[in-house]
């Protein structure tokens, strides 16, 4: 089996698109809504 610079080039590039996807699945996810509200208001706590 040979194993090339890009074979290793698509697999990182798959990586890459399943970690971003992952991100944004955890980004969306209603179960985090509440804390990232509490932390986009955390600008504003002082005043």
């Amino acid at each position: 089996m040979s194993f090339d610079v890009n074979d290793l080039r698509s697999i990182v590039t798959l990586i890459s698109l399943a970690v971003f996807a992952g991100i944004c699945v955890w980004a969306y996810a209603r179960r985090n809504q509440p804390v990232f509200d509490e932390a986009a208001r955390l600008p504003f706590d002082g005043e």
